[in-house]
């Protein structure tokens, strides 16, 4: 039997040392992919676990702000009311005293008409005749006696007298009148102001507002309203004298502001 013949019938593993290096190597390559990916598994859930707690916080601080808007808002309607309600009482009392006045010039009007002679009953005489007087005005028609002559005389005296007392009391009456003050009209008037963008400083813009003033111009309570995006809008209230003061005048004079101001709008227009 030759050599060749003797090792192809043995049973031995010549190339071992290379199959366990070569096993080796593979199950090093598998443990490194595995903890990679392990690695990275764990830096996802840590970025969603961030992200998560993100979103909360942020969820929570809107909250918080929104209960605080609702609450400004609140008390901002409450001072509203009660502004309303003063200027309703004013009203009604100049109302009141409209309606005395009226009462008096009417009373004024008819006094000259009571203030005058009343007609004179005929006055029987004891020889049996009648004697009628007449109107100041009228010519006398009978002349009987030297008394209905008196009677004349008497009545145009009273005449004169009403006619002083009248002019009199219509003098007074217009000057009680030149010297009252008469009714001013007024309205309420709530206006919408809006910025550029976010970045606008609010104070300073309600300070630009608040700085327009004028003859029957009077500023009331102001407040922020959310618009979007981060953005708020100044919601400003004001009382101006009709004759005065128009809406006009107001939007002109305010967007002169135009580095804060981007428009004016009449949010409400009340008579008051």
């Amino acid at each position: 039997m030759s050599t060749n013949d003797f090792l192809a019938q043995e049973k031995i593993w010549f190339e071992k040392p290379r199959y366990d290096e070569a096993e080796r190597r593979f199950y090093e390559h598998m443990n490194g992919c595995s903890h990679a990916q392990d690695v990275g598994a764990n830096s996802i859930l840590q970025d969603i676990a961030r992200a998560r707690e993100n979103i909360q916080k942020s969820l929570a601080g809107s909250t918080s702000s929104n209960s605080g808007d609702q609450g400004e808002l609140i008390s901002r309607i409450k001072s509203l009311e009660l502004e309303n309600h003063s200027l309703h009482k004013v009203v009604d009392s100049l109302r009141a005293a409209l309606s005395k006045l009226e009462c008096r010039v009417a009373v004024l009007e008819k006094s000259p008409a009571a203030v005058a002679p009343a007609p004179v009953p005929s006055v029987p005489v004891t020889n049996g005749t009648t004697i009628v007087p007449q109107k100041a005005s009228a010519p006398v028609q009978e002349e009987e006696d030297d008394e209905d002559d008196d009677i004349d005389l008497f009545g145009s005296d009273e005449d004169e007298e009403a006619e002083k007392l009248k002019e009199q009391r219509l003098k007074e009456y217009a000057e009680r009148k030149a010297k009252k003050p008469g009714v001013i009209a007024k309205s309420s008037i709530l206006l919408d102001v809006k910025p550029w963008d976010d970045e606008t400083d609010m104070v300073k813009l309600e300070e630009c507002v608040r700085s327009v003033q004028a003859d029957g111009l009077l500023w009331g309570t102001s407040k922020l309203v959310p618009v979007g995006y981060g953005i708020k809008k100044l919601q400003i209230a004001c009382v101006v004298e009709d004759d005065k003061v128009g809406t006009d005048m107001l939007e002109e004079e305010i967007t002169k502001f135009e580095d804060y101001v981007q428009s004016v709008d009449v949010a409400a227009f009340n008579k008051i």
